[in-house]
């Protein structure tokens, strides 16, 4: 039986294996590492992979309507570079391309929905670096509205086998959503998942559903046969304590929710997801939550 029975029954598709890929390019390195990152996913999944570049530009913003004529036709053909230089990398599935004209996160999220994309891959430049191109200032819009689970990936950041991935366990209820589709990379890659308890209060009755959820999550690796670490740690910002974990047993990816519990510490900085996406130099896998339905008499 699937996580998402065992607890809730959700109302739209989760646990499944990927098949479709979307990555947003802007010809940045950042977009062409997040690029080889997507295809080394999709060689493990067998699944396709389809680029997507949005013009951004708009009618008031272009003086001469010929030159915006004129630099589409170059994007045609860089795009077009692109996919004769990397569809021999793709072993199984097919690479192609989409042109989209709109706002960049508005037009990734409905190519997503077009494609019936499993996963969206878009890279980010951080909070430090020049914001060259349109990647950068909206991987967090791109998130927030994606249908799928997005990776924000760095660049630089070499595309390798997931080895390790940490999953931030916290109080709220939906925490436990990302679970199964982490468990189904978990299973392509042969990783091993880190269960991060994070306490980020005092009051016993709130670490004791931290500690009820994060077995609920145990029990659930068990069933599947896969490989965990579980731990706990007392946190005033759940965003950095769960980076230093991270950065200290060289994880893989980071795998949360978009909606995450907040503290003070954590408002002060700004939202959970926001903040992981802007300081993570490991890859960020962030799963929208869903509406639930509570299950009665569940044995």
């Amino acid at each position: 039986m699937k996580f998402c029975y065992i607890y809730y029954r959700f109302k739209t598709k989760t646990c499944q294996v990927m098949k479709q890929i979307l990555v947003a390019i802007d010809f940045s390195k950042t977009s062409l590492n997040a690029l080889q990152y997507g295809i080394m996913l999709a060689n493990k999944s067998k699944a396709s992979l389809q680029m997507v570049w949005v013009d951004n530009t708009t009618s008031e913003e272009v003086v001469f309507e010929d030159v915006t004529a004129e630099e589409r036709t170059e994007k045609v053909e860089m795009l077009k570079d692109i996919q004769s230089k990397y569809k021999k990398s793709l072993k199984e599935g097919k690479l192609d391309y989409k042109i989209r004209k709109g706002k960049v996160y508005l037009e990734v999220a409905h190519q997503a929905k077009n494609i019936s994309a499993d996963l969206v891959i878009s890279g980010t430049h951080g909070v430090s670096g020049f914001e060259e191109f349109w990647i950068g200032s909206n991987a967090y819009r791109i998130v927030t509205h994606a249908p799928c689970p997005v990776v924000t990936i760095r660049q630089g950041f070499e595309a390798k086998e997931l080895d390790r991935m940490v999953l931030p366990i916290d109080s709220t209820q939906e925490t436990r959503q990302k679970i199964p589709v982490a468990a189904e990379i978990a299973k392509l890659f042969h990783s091993e998942l880190h269960i991060l308890s994070l306490y980020s209060t005092t009051l016993k009755s709130v670490q004791k559903r931290v500690d009820n959820y994060a077995l609920q999550v145990t029990q659930y690796l068990d069933e599947q046969g896969i490989k965990y670490v579980s731990l706990n740690r007392e946190s005033d910002n759940i965003t950095r304590t769960t980076l230093d974990y991270s950065e200290s047993i060289r994880a893989s990816m980071i795998v949360i929710m978009t909606e995450q519990e907040t503290t003070t510490a954590n408002l002060f900085l700004g939202p959970y997801a926001q903040q992981m996406i802007n300081h993570s130099t490991i890859p960020v896998l962030s799963v929208r939550s869903k509406e639930l339905v509570p299950i009665t008499n569940v044995k």
